[in-house]
């Protein structure tokens, strides 16, 4: 089983647009759509629709309207009610793939929801395979919560505990390195960031200075990265080695949730006791169809092309 926790959920909306987005202007849609979002929960989603046991953890009141989507949706989920409306996010898609989102901040939690949020991520990873902690944080919650969450779940469960992704940007993803996750999933521009040592659009331009980029934070502790490159496919980087997957050309509909796809393709690989080649190509394979999809759909295992994906040795 696979369970996810994302502090800081959504309900996404995406609105596609015949032409250009221009600044200022009024423009008709040609499209609209809305599902239950945040990183964790669309992984979730995608790994439900491979037929994959899994569960989404957030926080929510039982009416609210994205935990109500979930249960329409039959997404798996456990949530903690706090009170106070979560958010929404928009994203604008054009025809050629490009989108722009605009991301709320989220709802304030207190130091007791906190609390209890920890407390029911330790107590549902009881048996689990991997604990994926996605997302942004919303207000309220420190930076090192992820760090926080990794120690607890490891603290409690030993070497029972399970494998831990991380999917997140920014002092969340930095101040859990120090706890040494087995795996972090950022993007060119996250992974920029978080080493300091070139700008994101170098990265996912240069696959190989991406997985040298990333080697780094293995000789420093993590597991692995799985580091998604846009167009360029993804590198995966361990201990035991360095690859590049890169698949073949798309029609881009829309990138919103390409990355959690492909997080969710190497999990959904991993359980399957796939090589880290196989796992990488799984990831690119999800991605690819995320990206090929309308809005916030996720493609299911069937509807991805491993096979089309070519692997490339990095020194």
């Amino acid at each position: 089983m696979i369970l996810t926790l994302t502090p800081n959920p959504s309900l996404d909306r995406t609105i596609e647009l015949a032409g250009v987005l221009e600044r200022g202007e009024v423009q008709r849609a040609t499209a609209s759509s809305q599902h239950p979002g945040g990183k964790g929960v669309n992984i979730v989603r995608a790994l439900s629709a491979s037929g994959i046991q899994s569960l989404a953890l957030l926080p929510g009141d039982a009416d609210d309207a994205l935990v109500r989507a979930l249960c329409v949706e039959n997404i798996p989920h456990q949530s903690l009610p706090i009170g106070a409306a979560l958010r929404s996010n928009v994203a604008i898609t054009e025809p050629d793939g490009t989108t722009t989102k605009v991301n709320e901040p989220g709802p304030t939690l207190t130091p007791e929801q906190v609390a209890a949020l920890l407390a029911l991520t330790v107590e549902k990873s009881d048996g689990a395979s991997w604990l994926v902690l996605a997302g942004s944080l919303p207000p309220g919650v420190p930076n090192d919560f992820y760090a926080h969450v990794i120690d607890s779940v490891r603290g409690a469960y030993g070497a029972k505990a399970p494998k831990i992704a991380v999917d997140s940007s920014g002092a969340p993803l930095r101040e859990c390195l120090s706890s040494a996750p087995d795996l972090i999933k950022p993007n060119g521009e996250e992974l920029a960031e978080l080493t300091g040592a070139t700008n994101g659009q170098d990265l996912e331009s240069h696959p190989a200075l991406a997985a040298t980029t990333a080697s780094a934070l293995v000789h420093q502790g993590v597991g692995a990265v799985l580091a998604t490159l846009g167009s360029k496919g993804a590198v995966l980087v361990t201990r035991d080695g360095s690859w590049h997957g890169n698949g073949p050309a798309i029609e881009a509909k829309s990138t919103v949730g390409a990355g959690d796809s492909a997080l969710a393709g190497y999990l959904l690989s991993t359980l399957r006791g796939d090589s880290a080649q196989a796992c990488l190509q799984q990831a690119v394979a999800h991605g690819a169809a995320a990206a090929s999809l309308p809005g916030t759909l996720v493609p299911s295992v069937e509807e991805t092309n491993p096979k089309a994906v070519t692997v490339t040795v990095l020194a």
